[in-house]
């Protein structure tokens, strides 16, 4: 049986798990949805009661009811490069190309509806409090007097966009970034708003969770650094020498990361956590196709090989959205 990634040309750290699946022996086909209609072709027939769906793509077919598992990491919009790309032909090749995948017995890493889902940064905080992870004091509001009344609570403040990345070709990152209490705050009716009690923290956590196997890093803040600009603050913007080293997840978040997982049925989050003095853990956010190559350069976890274990095991024989976690949303 075959593992389908769906993810970009440029994607280095899908090429570390593909290496994996490839020493092991496990068939791989590696495809980008926005080349439909091109280098890859889709047909699926629903006749007689059942289902017969292929896929091909650089001259390989794969039938998609032989697919053990699905890893959608970083794939285009379908059909975005397709010679009469519009919307409405990357909605029909949408519809089509992950209608059928959903109807098949592969696992998935993760599923298309749950990560959608888990992509909203509130939906997120909220699951994160319910499973009893600590997450800081957090404002999101187009209402100025809002802003200014948090802003007298939590003086010590950091500003981040709510959705991530900007929508720029190619999308651009913003930083998180402190913001004084005495700031203007007229600009927040202009758009939702995401203000944040800062963390004043001694190193960050990035904690890569793999079906139950949880793989986590610390990187050190050096001093003075949390008190700076921009740069400073944001760890990914940061100029630092310090590398990632491999770190002990504590029983209590582990417990709790495992709950959100199962609530939010990820087989797959990139956790991001801040340390505090006291060594507590704040969760920040997950991502559900975060990075982890630049983790697995510094501390030699083997991230990628444990992705590539998860996808060759076998399909469930049935639709199902992750690893067989609970379908409960209850933490």
């Amino acid at each position: 049986m075959t593992v389908l990634i769906l993810t970009c040309d440029e994607d280095v750290t899908a090429d570390m798990v593909v290496v994996h699946l490839n020493a092991s022996g496990v068939p791989v086909v590696r495809l980008d949805p926005a080349d439909l209609t091109g280098s890859v072709a889709l047909s699926g027939e629903f006749a007689h009661g059942s289902f017969h769906g292929h896929l091909s793509s650089g001259g390989r077919l794969v039938s998609i009811g032989g697919l053990r598992s699905v890893w959608v990491r970083r794939p285009g919009a379908p059909a975005a490069r397709a010679p009469g790309a519009s919307a409405w032909l990357t909605e029909e090749s949408s519809q089509a190309l992950y209608g059928m995948l959903r109807g098949c017995g592969a696992r998935w890493m993760n599923h298309p509806d749950a990560a959608r889902r888990a992509r909203h940064k509130p939906w997120q905080l909220r699951l994160a409090q319910q499973c009893g992870l600590p997450v800081p004091a957090t404002l999101i509001t187009t209402f100025p007097q809002a802003a200014r009344e948090f802003a007298e609570r939590y003086p010590d403040l950091v500003v981040k966009p709510v959705s991530g990345a900007h929508p720029q070709d190619p999308p651009r990152a913003v930083p998180t970034s402190r913001v004084s209490p005495e700031a203007d705050f007229t600009a927040v009716a202009h758009g939702p708003t995401l203000l944040q009690r800062r963390i004043a923290k001694r190193a960050d956590i990035r904690l890569t969770a793999v079906g139950d196997r949880l793989l986590a890093a610390r990187k050190t803040t050096a001093p003075g650094a949390d008190s700076g600009g921009p740069d400073e603050i944001d760890v990914r913007f940061a100029a630092s020498d310090e590398p990632w080293r491999p770190a002990d997840v504590p029983p209590r978040v582990a417990e709790a990361v495992h709950a959100y997982l199962r609530g939010a049925r990820l087989a797959y989050g990139a956790f991001d956590f801040a340390e505090d003095a006291d060594g507590t853990w704040w969760f920040l956010e997950s991502n559900q196709s975060g990075q982890f190559g630049f983790v697995e350069v510094d501390t030699g976890q083997p991230i990628a090989r444990t992705i590539a274990a998860w996808l060759a095991r076998p399909g469930t024989g049935e639709a199902a959205h992750t690893d067989g976690a609970p379908t409960t949303t209850a933490c």
